[in-house]
């Protein structure tokens, strides 16, 4: 954890909290994530809000979460017209909301609600982002290992530096969350957006806690996805190791000139044969590193392509459509 800074005082304590938790088929293990995020807030001194995001969920999400908002009056939701992907759903909460606090969490009960008075309490001591880190990603397995391997790539090449195990699990203050409503870009990675920004960061280690039900809903394509978006959203170095790999070779090359020159000139019994081995070679990594760099430019075109149509990052679908077919099934 980072020395702490300065506390905050009694006029810049939070008055109301907010909670973004975006949800992906999750209607098996959510009334008891619920039950445990209320008793965590019952303890809390503050007006809450829970804002659950339903992203494109195909089982009873969100008939459960009609239910949990029946009951209790802090409960608000939305339903995107589609699965967007969990950062969106997590921007669709974030732009929602309003908040002195914004807490951002996954609703399948490995983020730990019993983290957020921590949370707050370091806000308390001058911090804006409450950044967990999960503490038991294993190196032997295979997530974990290509975890660490990213957030150190990540780190290496990109303007942003990320702990390994770092997770959408934050509390940012209403300054943060104003800045990151500003940032529109379509390819997002918040862990990376929001240390890009700067402000004063404390870092919480926490224990993961076991899933409430279900499987991960996190595939090893979507993953990727995530990994991809967050390398070429904050870093230029894949385009220059294709110049600095174009340099190498041409060196190559001009060092095959001067042997072949060499024998040229040089008298001796040596004989120059055609040496069609080497110039394949040649020709063959050379076109590998071309196609190679011409893949990275056209990853970080085809980002631009997307990011100039400027089309929603989510799409919220208004309520009424949900109410008229609801209407539509009793009728059928």
């Amino acid at each position: 954890m980072e020395s702490e800074p300065s506390g905050r005082s009694e006029s810049d304590q939070p008055l109301a909290l907010a909670i973004v938790v975006p949800l992906y088929n999750e209607a098996a293990g959510l009334a008891d994530f619920h039950s445990g995020l209320s008793r965590v807030i019952a303890t809390l001194p503050y007006k809450t809000q829970i804002l659950y995001v339903d992203d494109g969920s195909t089982d009873r999400t969100p008939d459960v979460l009609a239910e949990l908002r029946a009951r209790d009056s802090s409960v608000v939701y939305l339903t995107l017209s589609r699965n967007f992907g969990h950062q969106a759903a997590l921007t669709a909460g974030l732009e929602s909301v309003d908040g002195d606090l914004v807490v951002m969490m996954d609703g399948d009960g490995q983020h730990p609600p019993e983290l957020i008075p921590e949370m707050i309490r370091l806000y308390g001591q001058g911090f804006d982002i409450v950044q967990t880190q999960r503490a038991d990603v294993s190196k032997d397995t295979f997530k974990g290992w290509t975890s660490r391997a990213f957030y150190s790539l990540l780190s290496g090449i990109g303007d942003v530096r990320l702990a390994p195990g770092a997770a959408d699990f934050r509390l940012i203050s209403r300054d943060v969350a104003q800045v990151l409503r500003q940032m529109r870009e379509y390819h997002r990675f918040l862990r990376g957006m929001t240390s890009w920004l700067g402000f004063r960061t404390a870092t919480l280690p926490y224990q993961a806690g076991t899933r409430l039900a279900g499987e991960t809903k996190y595939s090893l394509g979507k993953m990727v996805r995530l990994a991809t978006d967050g390398v070429f959203s904050f870093s230029l170095v894949p385009l220059r190791l294709g110049i600095a790999a174009g340099c190498f070779f041409l060196v190559l090359a001009l060092a095959e000139m001067l042997y072949v020159s060499v024998l040229w000139l040089v008298p001796g019994p040596h004989r120059l044969v055609p040496g069609w081995s080497s110039v394949i070679l040649m020709v063959t990594i050379g076109d590998g590193v071309t196609m190679a760099l011409l893949g990275f430019i056209g990853i970080y075109v085809g980002m631009i392509f997307q990011e100039v149509k400027h089309r929603p990052v989510y799409v919220i679908r208004p309520q009424r459509l949900s109410y008229r077919r609801e209407r539509l099934d009793e009728r059928t």
